[in-house]
């Protein structure tokens, strides 16, 4: 009789969401900035130089813009990019333990 035994750690659970997108995080980061300064798509994206489909876009996090791009946007709601990334890259580690399985310490072996 042959006996299969884990070799390598494995994960106790399954991870139910996968990681959310960096895209998708700055989309969100960018609408509540944008409504909380009580802004509609077409007032920022024209103060921005950029479409008000494309804003939309960027925020529901269909789109990847440029640093140009994203400078222009943050720009355009009174914000910097170093703020803005550090918005988004804190959001991202909060949301990392919920993602993360926990791993059993045993190790297994094949025996036959």
């Amino acid at each position: 009789m042959t006996e299969i035994v884990r070799l390598h750690a494995v994960p106790t659970h399954r991870i139910i969401d996968p990681e959310p997108l960096w895209r998708e995080v700055l989309g969100q980061r960018l609408r509540a900035l944008r409504r909380s300064r009580g802004e509609t798509l077409t007032e920022t994206a024209e103060r921005a130089g950029i479409s008000p489909q494309y804003l939309s876009e960027i925020e529901r996090g269909l789109k990847d813009p440029s640093s140009e791009v994203l400078a222009a946007v943050t720009g355009a709601l009174g914000a910097t990019l170093i703020d803005l990334t550090a918005q988004v890259t804190d959001e991202l580690q909060a949301l990392e333990p919920l993602r993360t399985p926990q791993v059993s310490n045993q190790v297994l072996m094949l025996v036959a």
